[in-house]
């Protein structure tokens, strides 16, 4: 059983905000990291992958709905991918690299010193693309979280770049914000679990990170790209506004 568990999420394929978190003395000293999701969609795919690989088997991966999209999108199973960025981090992965996320489960669970059994998922334990927020109603906990085991008593998702800790039914429901992508502050968000849970920020330099991006990597838009995103350009009330919608709360009667 592993005492202390890493997890990184949306990591969306920034390799400098991956290394700084990865050099973090408590995910270096940390049993196991966990993956989970949307590792590769974004503007070094392949370097991301590459590094993650390297690490053995500390790592438990779990696919996203971007690897998910990545994936299809190079096997022509989709034309199209609504993150704009998409086709061109899909041409940049190799057969390994898609024989990677075609083994990604979309769920995993793992015994956490502390904490029992946790499930690790995307968005949600039955899907890796469903809205649930730290404000959705009750309801819609209940309803995401129906066909749980009861003796797992903790989920992980990741899916809203947001971090949060919430109960909803008696479950301790985390999510350790996005790596890569966050909304609302800077830095690179993960959480730490075991015996308890800890939300964690690893702050980097984001301007030479910014530099660093447009200089290596070759998407046309990637200086508009790594401004807005590294420097959290969206905030936490434009990505709630955003995606409230799509938690179902506009059908409550």
């Amino acid at each position: 059983m592993p005492k202390r568990t890493a997890v990184l999420s949306d990591i969306h394929g920034v390799l400098p905000a991956l290394e700084a978190v990865l050099a973090e003395p408590d995910v270096r000293a940390a049993d196991r990291i966990v993956l989970t999701g949307d590792i590769c969609a974004g503007p070094q795919p392949a370097e991301v992958l590459d590094l993650l690989s390297g690490l053995g088997e500390r790592i438990l991966w779990v696919a996203g709905n971007a690897d998910r999209e990545l994936l299809e999108y190079r096997r022509r199973e989709r034309d199209t991918i609504p993150d704009p960025i998409g086709p061109w981090a899909a041409e940049q992965l190799r057969d390994d690299h898609l024989d990677l996320l075609a083994s990604l489960p979309r769920t995993a669970t793992l015994t956490v010193d502390g904490l029992g059994e946790v499930l690790f998922c995307h968005a949600t334990p039955r899907s890796d693309e469903e809205m649930v927020l730290v404000d959705s109603r009750l309801e819609r906990w209940e309803e995401v979280l129906a066909d749980l085991d009861p003796d797992i008593r903790t989920v992980v998702c990741g899916h809203t770049h947001m971090p949060y800790v919430r109960l909803a039914h008696g479950r301790l429901v985390v999510n350790p914000g996005s790596v890569g992508m966050p909304y609302g502050r800077t830095g690179a968000h993960w959480a730490l679990l075991g015996p308890g849970v800890e939300l964690r920020t690893t702050r980097f330099d984001t301007d030479a990170a910014v530099t660093r991006l447009t200089r290596d990597c070759a998407y046309p838009d990637i200086a508009a790209w790594a401004d807005y995103y590294l420097h959290a350009r969206a905030s936490d009330a434009d990505a709630l506004a955003a995606f409230a919608p799509r938690d179902g709360r506009d059908h409550t009667p």
